[in-house]
């Protein structure tokens, strides 16, 4: 179990559809928050939230200087949730000539890179009793990968993956680690892809429902988010 009230949280992706509900739901449980996200005059709407931090994940250095920044604001971390991701649609024939190194980068090595910059700062905060979460979101696609978006769901996969991997070596240090694979979430993203056409979706998950579900892993303890764990949302 993890208490929010006064939990020092990184939101990665601040700014963003889903984002920005989940940020709105740890505010009202209490949390301290650093919200981070790429458009410098959005984060400032959101200021009176928390601290923000403006910066492309694709800039280098991005993830550790994300990591340092909220825990110099914050006075450390306890919680830190990657909401951040892009989409992309191609056939097979057109992957090799589109734009693989920022999808890669943004879906999954800017959060692989965060949660090992954040390491320090969320074993200490289990030393000191906090119960640290890092939580990401992969999606469906990373169990069931999709024709017609296969480089998309490669990169999510490689986040699962990894999640899948550290949470257990971190396991034995009180760090938990959550990857969440809700199913098409009507967040709009879908109709701002890094590049091909989005295919046509049935009806998703609201986002709302997807956000509180979100925060009450973390706060329940939930080890897993399989894509059954939205049923409803």
């Amino acid at each position: 179990m993890t208490t929010l009230e006064h939990a020092r949280v990184l939101v990665v992706g601040a700014t963003g559809a889903l984002g920005t509900l989940i940020s709105d739901r740890l505010a009202e449980r209490g949390a301290r928050l650093a919200l981070h996200g790429r458009d410098e005059e959005r984060l400032r709407e959101r200021s009176d939230l928390g601290a923000t931090i403006a910066m492309d994940l694709v800039e280098e250095d991005a993830p550790e200087q994300i990591v340092g920044r909220a825990r110099d604001a914050l006075g450390g971390l306890d919680v830190i949730v990657v909401a951040a991701g892009v989409v992309a649609f191609d056939d097979v024939a057109a992957t090799a000539a589109q734009d693989l190194e920022t999808l890669f980068t943004v879906n999954a090595l800017a959060p692989m890179r965060i949660v090992s910059a954040a390491l320090p700062a969320l074993r200490e905060a289990a030393a000191e009793g906090r119960e640290p979460v890092v939580l990401t979101l992969s999606g469906i696609v990373s169990e069931l990968p999709t024709a017609g978006l296969a480089s998309y769901s490669a990169s999510k996969a490689a986040l699962a993956a990894y999640m899948t991997a550290a949470g257990r070596e971190l396991r034995r240090s009180g760090i938990r680690l959550v990857d969440a694979r809700p199913g098409h979430t009507e967040t709009g993203l879908a109709g701002r892809p890094l590049f091909g056409t989005a295919p046509r979706f049935p009806p998703g998950h609201e986002p709302a429902a997807v956000a509180d579900r979100l925060v009450r892993a973390i706060e329940d303890g939930a080890t897993a988010l399989p894509p059954d764990a939205f049923s409803g949302a």
